[in-house]
């Protein structure tokens, strides 16, 4: 069942729109981790695929930096360790089709 815990930028409503209109059921900020706080954007637990949309990737945000990029990998590389595979995408990415695409191809 797909819940909507708050609301997202403008690329990770994009990709809910997406994923509803294909009928596909996701969980957002999903948390993956026993001990840490870490959440994906998106998660399909089943097939363990989490979808992350990154963005201020023009504007120098808060994934872009230094301490921020640092976080990022720490996260995902945790992520992998457990199984997970994590797909990164930019707003603009989502915008184009690549995200919706790439999770169609990879559910079938």
């Amino acid at each position: 069942m797909s819940t909507i815990p708050r609301a997202g930028s403008k690329g990770e409503e994009a990709f809910a729109l997406h994923c509803r209109v294909e009928g596909i059921s996701y969980m957002r900020e999903h948390k993956f981790h026993p001990e840490r706080k870490w959440r994906f954007d998106f998660a399909f637990p089943k097939p363990m695929l989490a979808i992350e949309i990154e963005g201020g990737t023009w504007t120098a945000g808060a994934h872009s930096r230094g301490k921020g990029f640092q976080e990022d990998c720490e996260k995902y590389n945790a992520a992998a360790k457990l199984g997970w595979r994590v797909l990164r995408y930019s707003t603009e990415m989502v915008m184009r089709g690549e995200a919706i695409n790439d999770v169609l191809e990879l559910l079938r």
